[in-house]
């Protein structure tokens, strides 16, 4: 696939087919995550994947816990925006996207001192490094032709399955995949098309 066609074929998805990953494509997209960019060139990235209903059921209790007792939010639940068809569509798919993915990656990153409150110029840079990563693997992952779900975990959720998986204390998770072939049939929901011309600043805002 043609790299701007990777760019603008990577999206949610919520829906997959009951298909497996072949274990080389997943070595392969895992891999370019480990390629992305890093802070001291360190990598000090680690990945927990889940492919067995039981295993995912244990990572996800959280989630499902946070879908089944979160009301709606206000800001959102008014009128017809995309941005409200959006969230009454994917907020109740919070756990079966990922449920449904043929596996759950955990990407964690050893998080430097003072990371989640930052007062150094380096303080985040892990943190920006291994969103970088995750980006890789999102790409990568829509070059192989499949399907990618995104969750940051809430509250406590990420420290809990950190717990739950064994991570040392000092590696943090930043979000949730799901990777599996997408379901051709999933709505496409209308989307906001910012043109670029109209948000670019030259000189000053």
């Amino acid at each position: 696939m043609e790299f701007y066609q990777v760019i603008s074929g990577r999206r949610t998805c919520r829906a997959f087919l009951p298909k497996q990953v072949e274990a080389d494509v997943l070595e392969r997209i895992l891999s370019a995550g480990l390629s992305a960019p890093s802070n001291d060139h360190l990598r000090q990235w680690e990945f927990v994947v889940l492919r067995r209903q039981e295993e995912k059921e244990n990572a996800l209790q959280f989630v499902k816990n946070f879908v089944e007792n979160h009301p709606a939010n206000p800001a959102v639940t008014e009128g017809n925006s995309p941005r409200k068809k959006m969230y009454d569509y994917a907020m109740p798919r919070q756990y079966s996207m990922l449920m449904d993915s043929d596996c759950v990656i955990l990407p964690f990153f050893k998080a430097a001192p003072g990371v989640l409150h930052p007062q150094a110029v380096n303080s985040l840079n892990s943190f920006a490094a291994v969103w970088c990563c995750i980006e890789n693997i999102l790409l990568a992952a829509t070059a192989e032709g499949l399907g990618c779900s995104l969750r940051i975990p809430v509250g406590e959720e990420g420290a809990n399955v950190a717990r739950l998986m064994g991570a040392p204390k000092d590696y943090l998770l930043p979000c949730y995949l799901g990777i599996g072939y997408p379901a051709p049939e999933e709505e496409k929901l209308e989307q906001v098309e910012p043109q670029v011309a109209e948000r670019i600043h030259f000189g000053r805002w």
